[in-house]
């Protein structure tokens, strides 16, 4: 039976707090504290004594309970470490919790009437925290029993309590004032408590905590440092800041993601399991209490990852942008130096409006090509400067004006250019018409009277006259006049006179001319006699030769075609052959250097700029680490072409029949094309994203290219189907039957090849196929095709099907399966996308049976699978 007695106290005020209740802690708490708490790992000796248990257990209103077990060198515990372990316990409950009051469970069945004086004694003094009510499990024995029934009446004042305290002489007992689910075992209740997982647990999140905290400290002075940095006024150094602040960045960001991993390395998880039990375990208050802290302080810790993520994003751009703003300043300075732009303005007042003759004034033009591209450089800065303009530099201010006096400098620079070119075309064109009246007075000078008196000798000459007459047509020298009418009250004075005196020139000498053909045509006309009309003949071309020996030949009725004359057309059709089949080889070899040369183009002009320093602020950033998505294995072709096969062309010159043999043996090496074309929509996918930037016009205009890289990025799908053509064109022309078989070959190799590059085009294109396209065996067929479709099992009336609306399907035909697809062909952005072909059904090949001339009709046959379970018309669309 127990007994109830109250005893008035109150607690030490001596004894100070620990603060470390995590269930406690706000955001303020754990990230601006600077008093340590009292930790577990500071006092785990005596936690490990286990006088003294937190195990979770709560009283019908909620108050924690604490239990002091049996421990039989309690009364020699040191004071402090009484106190330090009852002080962390009861900081350990939430503050609602502990508001309630603490409910102390004193165990001491086994021991004596002292012992349990020594424990009161010891709560009354040092227990930090509100008591709701002291449980006494008194001693079994009956003597030890007496003795405590009395003690506890006499030396109640003692203990100075103001809380009840029940002596309790069972479990039972106990059990009257605790549910058994909030006991132990060693109590006769059903809650688990493991000790040395409990410190395991507290260890792990105090230790989580202090990590938090930390981390939260370390990020804060991380980006202090950073945003107090000076940004740096060269290239170099602002590279070398970049870089070092990057590296640290990197770096903090792997430890911290080392160090911050929460207990059971839950984080990122709906629930955290922070006790080793099964999943119908029901969490005690204080296991609640440590999930909510966890999840708190990694809330917490996210809210802090984020907000410094988000400030090194904007410290980054701001960076990358410093180092923008650093190249144009530099450029700008190396465009604006009196070497640059001031001396090309002084070298382009310089340059004379005039020149002696042609060679001179081409001379000038060369110069001023020459400055104007030198100038170039300016106006492709003052673009870069633009385009940080547009880009939202945070350095608008100072890069506009920069831009405003390139673009103010360039328009001087190219007006005065526009004006010199105008007066030196003018001024070619005035000496031209010199050139030309010179020349064509030494022509008539150079002309023997005594040679022109013959009918021959006159008629060379005035064939001879009228051919240069016509070249003043080709180079236009009538316009000189036109433009001396439109421009007279602009031209300078020394123009005007030199325009005027080759004016005067031309006309002399076009004068002199017209006297001397007049002549010249009497003179011919002398001692002519009548000549006998010839039918025209069409233009002895070799397919027209050949084609007129070969009808000769075959005609058996013509009686002047001897032997002989036989003989000598044989001979004849076999040198026209020879001769078509030597230019198609040169035009084969030709156009194959021409090829090699624009790959090494594409390779030395884009690829390889990908890598000059000049160039790195203008190349679009879709490009980094892209390069191989844009060129593809271009440079795999162009080592094949370069280093083989085109030298193995220039062997076949003078024995144009081993040029099939070439085709046969580089076979395998051709098979290159399938991989390119089968990159190419990726490539044009990625052109279209940055094909206008400045770093291709660059290029380009490097190059001398007419055409954009798109157009040249196009030559190798040209040159494969190029090869098909010129294989043709002399298989017409093969005489033997043994170099035949050979071109036929290579012929078939040839179309091989466009046809597995075009059926890798299309397989490429499927979606929704979930199977692996490799294991059906090789494509034999593919193509659109009509479908009529019957799923009913044992259906017999195919006529019926006729009566619907064909699905359109295109059909890929494997060595073991037979895919039905949906062809689907969309634009984008105003561009044509390669069509795609999205995936329906499939039938096993080895089920498949087949039905020809379905209803009498040749163009359609029946595909049925599986015993006629699915049953399909095909026919070919037309």
């Amino acid at each position: 039976m127990a007994t109830h007695t109250c005893v008035c106290s109150c607690p030490a005020e001596s004894k100070v707090k620990a603060c470390w209740g995590l269930s406690q802690w706000g955001e303020d708490e754990i990230m601006q504290q600077d008093i340590r708490p009292l930790l577990a790992v500071d006092i785990i000796e005596q936690l490990h004594k286990q006088f003294a248990l937190l195990s979770g257990g709560r009283g019908r209103d909620g108050a924690p309970i604490i239990t002091f077990p049996e421990y039989s060198g309690f009364n020699e515990l040191p004071d402090e470490d009484f106190v330090n372990v009852v002080t962390y316990l009861t900081s350990i409950p939430s503050l609602d919790a502990a508001s309630i009051g603490f409910i102390i469970i004193i165990d001491r069945r086994r021991d004596k009437w002292s012992s349990v004086k020594a424990s009161l004694a010891r709560i009354a003094g040092a227990f930090p925290a509100n008591l709701q009510l002291v449980l006494v499990l008194r001693p079994s024995r009956f003597f030890q029993r007496a003795i405590a029934d009395i003690g506890i009446r006499l030396h109640r004042e003692d203990f100075k309590m103001k809380v009840p305290i029940v002596m309790l002489n069972s479990l039972s007992d106990l059990h009257g004032y605790v549910d058994k689910g909030q006991l132990t075992c060693e109590l006769g209740g059903s809650l688990q408590y493991c000790h040395s997982q409990w410190l395991h647990h507290r260890t792990a999140i105090e230790n989580f905590a202090v990590t938090v905290k930390s981390t939260a400290q370390m990020l804060q002075k991380f980006g202090t440092d950073l945003s107090e940095t000076e940004l740096p006024n060269d290239v170099q150094c602002t590279k070398d800041l970049l870089t070092a602040h990057t590296e640290k960045r990197n770096k903090l960001k792997v430890g911290k993601h080392a160090s911050t991993q929460p207990p059971g390395h839950c984080r990122g998880r709906n629930s955290l399991s922070l006790v080793n039990k099964t999943e119908s375990h029901v969490l005690n208050p204080d296991e609640m209490d440590n999930q909510t802290t966890v999840e708190r302080l990694m809330a917490q810790l996210d809210e802090t990852e984020n907000a410094f993520e988000q400030f090194w994003s904007k410290h980054h751009v701001k960076l990358e942008q410093c180092l923008q703003l650093r190249h144009f300043e530099q450029d700008f300075r190396e465009v604006h130096t009196t070497s640059c732009l001031d001396s090309l303005m002084a070298a382009l007042m310089w340059l004379s409006d005039l020149g002696d003759c042609v060679t001179g004034v081409e001379q000038i033009l060369a110069d001023l090509r020459r400055l104007e591209t030198s100038a170039e450089k300016a106006q492709l800065q003052a673009g870069h400067g633009e385009q940080l303009i547009q880009s939202g530099h945070y350095a608008v201010d100072s890069i506009r004006p920069k831009c405003v006096e390139l673009h103010h400098i360039c328009d001087d620079f190219s007006n005065e250019t526009k004006k010199k070119y105008d007066v030196l075309s003018k001024s070619l064109l005035e000496t031209s018409v010199n050139h030309w009246c010179e020349c064509g007075v030494y022509l008539l000078a150079s002309q023997a009277v005594d040679k022109c008196q013959s009918q021959e000798g006159a008629e060379t000459a005035l064939l001879e006259l009228e051919n240069y007459m016509t070249t003043a047509e080709q180079q236009q020298l009538g316009q000189l006049k036109d433009l001396y009418n439109q421009n007279e009250l602009v031209l300078t004075q020394p123009i005007k006179v030199k325009v005027q005196t080759a004016l005067k020139r031309l006309e002399e000498a076009e004068e002199m001319f017209r006297k001397r053909r007049v002549s010249l045509k009497k003179l011919s006309a002398k001692q002519t006699r009548p000549v006998q009309p010839v039918a025209p003949r069409p233009e002895a071309s070799p397919n027209y030769v050949m084609s007129r020996l070969c009808l000769s030949s075959q005609n058996q009725g013509l009686s002047f075609f001897t032997p002989r004359t036989h003989a000598r057309t044989q001979t004849i059709m076999f040198s026209v052959v020879l001769s078509l089949y030597r230019h198609i080889m040169t035009e084969l070899i030709e156009t194959e250097r021409l090829y090699v040369e624009e790959l090494q183009s594409i390779m030395q002009g884009y690829a390889a700029a990908l890598g000059d320093s000049e160039l790195a602020h203008v190349i679009p950033a879709v490009l980094e680490n892209n390069s191989d998505v844009l060129f593809g294995n271009l440079p795999e072709i162009y080592d094949f072409h370069n280093k083989m096969f085109l030298r193995e062309l220039e062997n076949c010159v003078e024995k144009p029949e081993l040029v099939a043999k070439c085709f046969l043996k580089r076979k395998e090496e051709l098979q290159v094309y399938e991989k390119y074309c089968q990159n190419k929509p990726r490539s044009e996918a990625l052109w279209r994203q940055c094909g206008d930037s400045v770093f291709f016009q660059e290029c380009q205009r490097r190059l001398d290219h007419k055409l954009s890289l798109d157009a040249y990025l196009l030559k190798p799908v040209q040159r494969i189907t190029k090869y098909q053509l010129m294989l043709k064109e002399m298989l017409k022309c093969s005489r033997s039957s043994e170099g035949m078989a050979e071109l036929e070959e290579a012929l078939a190799t040839v179309l091989e090849i466009i046809k597995s590059v075009n059926d890798s085009m299309h397989q490429i294109a499927i979606t929704g196929f979930e199977g692996n396209l490799n294991d059906l065996g090789k494509l034999l067929m593919q193509g659109s095709f009509n479908v009529w479709a019957d799923h009913k099992k044992g259906h017999s009336k195919v006529k019926d099907l006729a009566r619907f609306k064909p699905m359109q399907r295109h059909l890929f035909l494997y060595n073991n399966m037979l895919l039905f697809c949906k062809k689907r062909e969309e634009t984008s952005d105003g561009h044509e996308k390669s069509p795609s072909y999205s995936f329906k059904h499939s039938l096993k090949m080895s089920a498949v049976g087949i039905t020809e001339n379905v209803k009498g009709d040749v163009k359609k046959f029946e595909i049925w699978y599986n015993g006629r379970e699915e049953v399909y018309i095909i026919q070919v669309s037309a």
